[in-house]
């Protein structure tokens, strides 16, 4: 068959065949029955609903949480400082998350037909590492968003909750047991937060499950999100702020302590301390991790468990707080599930197909097992598979 067109087919678990391409695109040169070539062109559908086909399930939380945002925004601007500049920000961004993922399809569309090069490895990269940094803008957004619907702080219902719950206020309560070695081991239990879904996301990554890793960022995202309103409506300081003067003493450390101070100094957002994020984001990865990686979470549960203290410890959040966490945390993961059952969910299912000197990547099925995916059919010389159902028949 040397010399044939042959188009280049990539499936999903349960479901037909996928390209690579943006919907619409040119995506083969075929014969028809009359001689020539006959190309599948694009549709009456507009660039936005392309673009908006190359989106999953990560992407319908994010634009929705950035829409709901500033309609919200919109609709209480007389108690923001800056609502215009708000909503033009997080538009901004949609538009930029939007055109990243109309790029990297149109990357992986190429790379079907030319093979794998530099440009689209970067775009494949970018594709699936850009929620890290979507969730720090996110929260650093809130920034502005604290007084949407009421310009009074919260906390001392949160302390009056604490005193019930435990008979003290727990921050003021730890300082005597406060020690230079305490505060260095609590305060890396603290910076651990950020490891949780770096760690699991690079697991999934480097092993190709693209299922599984798109399952955790839907889990963090719908959590994160959930969050973040409840946050507007219920702004909190966090005891840092509002109880100022209890203690007799900073917390005295070593460099540990020196890289949270720097952190928090220029990335502390006043407000926004209930529910704890923190603890949401480590409990949606944790759940994921006891899904896809549970052999790992017998590894990250103690470290979690001194993380979800160090909050307190370190005058962050109230117990309250931590509690929200673990709600929110655990509804990002049953919508997220949710979510990841509907069509679509996944868009960047690279599917490679194993052959001679190629690739066997790896996809997290919806039942939760990775496993090498097969797909029969006969080879080209290059090793590749052409689905028997699925074959082009040559140029005339």
């Amino acid at each position: 068959m040397n010399g044939q067109a042959r188009q280049r087919w990539r499936y999903a678990p349960g479901e037909c065949a996928t390209r690579w391409a943006v919907p619409g695109d040119i995506v083969a040169s075929q014969p028809s029955e009359r001689g020539g070539d006959e190309r599948t062109r694009r549709g009456p559908e507009s660039v936005l609903s392309r673009i908006w086909a190359t989106c999953g399930a990560f992407e319908w939380v994010a634009l929705g949480y950035l829409g709901c945002s500033s309609l919200l925004a919109l609709l209480f601007a007389r108690n923001l400082a800056h609502p215009a500049r708000l909503v033009g920000t997080q538009l901004s961004v949609a538009a930029l998350l939007l055109t990243l993922c109309g790029i990297e399809a149109r990357s992986a569309a190429r790379q079907a037909v030319q093979g794998t090069s530099f440009a689209s490895r970067w775009w494949h990269f970018w594709r699936h590492w850009y929620p890290h940094l979507f969730f720090l803008f996110c929260f650093e957004e809130l920034a502005g968003l604290m007084t949407l619907f009421t310009p009074r702080w919260q906390d001392d219902k949160l302390m009056a909750f604490d005193q019930w719950i435990t008979g003290v206020q727990p921050s003021v309560w730890l300082e005597p047991f406060s020690t230079l070695g305490r505060n260095e081991f609590l305060q890396l239990c603290y910076l651990s937060y950020f490891t949780y879904l770096l760690i699991l996301g690079g697991i999934l990554y480097v092993r190709r499950e693209w299922w599984a890793y798109w399952s955790v960022m839907t889990y963090s995202m719908v959590g994160y999100a959930i969050g973040y309103l409840v946050a507007m409506f219920f702004p909190i300081e966090s005891p840092w702020f509002a109880m100022a003067g209890a203690w007799k003493a900073p917390l005295a450390g070593g460099p540990v302590t020196a890289t949270v101070n720097f952190i928090e100094h220029f990335g502390r957002v006043r407000g926004a301390a209930f529910p704890s994020e923190h603890v949401a984001g480590a409990v949606a990865a944790l759940w994921g991790v006891w899904r896809y990686r549970r052999w790992l979470l017998w590894v990250m549960l103690p470290v979690f468990f001194f993380m979800c203290i160090s909050t307190v410890w370190g005058r962050y959040h109230y117990v309250a707080d931590v509690l929200g966490g673990f709600l929110t945390g655990t509804l990002g993961y049953v919508l997220g599930s949710v979510l990841m059952k509907c069509p679509g969910a996944v868009r960047t299912a690279r599917i490679g197909i194993s052959g001679r000197g190629g690739e066997r990547a790896r996809f997290g099925r919806p039942d939760d097992r990775a496993v090498p995916l097969e797909v029969k059919g006969e080879r080209d010389e290059q090793g590749l598979v052409i689905p028997r159902d699925q074959k082009l028949q040559a140029h005339r």
